[in-house]
C-alpha cells in the first residue's frame, strides 16, 4: 500500500492539513501525520479580510491524528511527503530531525508536495536550488534567496516537487501530487 507522510505542528493551516489528509485517504493511501511531538495539534485559519494588507489568523479545528513525532519517523517507510503551510513551517524547520526527513525524499526522488509557507522548510536546507516553484507570495524572497525561481501559478510541478500558493489552490495541488505518486506505483 502507498504510504504518505504529512509534516505538521501547531499553527499549521487547517485546510492545508485536513484536505490532503482526507483526500489522500480517499485515494486509498495510508496517511501518517508527524509533528514535533505526538499530541493533538492546534490548527489556524488564515483568511483575507477587507481592508487588511495581510491575512488574518484565527484558531482552527484541533487535529488529533498525529501518529509519530519527528524523531520516530523513518522516511524510507514512505512513498511521498506533504508539507502544509500556516506558521508551522517557520518553526518546525528548526527541529533537528526535520532535515533528514525532507532530504530523504529529495535524495530518493520521491514526490513532495509543499503549499503556502511549506517551501520555507525546503529552502532552509537548500532543496529548491535550481527548481521552479510557487508558494504564498510572502515566501517569494526566501525561495529566490535559495536560488530557486518563484512563479505566481495555481500549481507548479518541477521534477518530484509539486507546489501551490495557498488553500484556494488545494484541488490542483492534490491532483498533481496524486498523479506523481501514482506514476511511481
Amino acid at each position: 500500500m502507498t504510504r504518505i507522510l504529512i509534516i505538521a505542528g501547531d499553527a499549521v493551516e487547517a485546510q492545508e492539513l485536513f484536505y490532503p489528509y482526507w483526500r489522500l485517504k480517499e485515494e486509498g493511501f495510508e496517511v501518517h501525520v508527524t509533528a514535533p511531538s505526538k499530541k493533538t495539534l492546534f490548527t489556524v485559519v488564515h483568511d483575507f479580510e477587507p481592508g487588511w494588507e495581510t491575512y488574518s489568523e484565527k484558531p482552527g479545528y484541533r487535529f488529533p491524528w498525529v501518529e509519530k513525532s519527528f524523531s520516530e519517523v523513518d522516511p524510507s517507510d514512505y512513498d511521498g511527503l506533504v508539507i502544509p503551510g500556516g506558521r508551522m513551517p517557520e518553526y518546525v524547520r528548526l527541529n533537528p530531525h526535520i532535515k533528514n526527513i525532507v532530504e530523504h525524499f529529495f535524495d530518493s526522488g520521491k514526490p513532495v508536495a509543499a503549499i503556502c509557507h511549506g517551501p520555507l522548510i525546503l529552502a532552509a536546507y537548500g532543496l529548491v536550488k535550481g527548481k521552479t516553484l510557487t508558494s504564498y507570495v510572502a515566501v517569494k524572497p526566501d525561495v529566490e534567496n535559495a536560488d530557486a525561481t518563484w512563479v505566481d501559478k495555481e500549481v507548479v510541478v518541477d521534477g518530484n516537487l509539486v507546489t501551490s500558493r495557498a488553500w484556494p489552490d488545494l484541488p490542483a495541488w492534490m491532483r498533481e501530487f496524486i498523479k506523481l505518486v501514482k506514476s511511481r506505483e
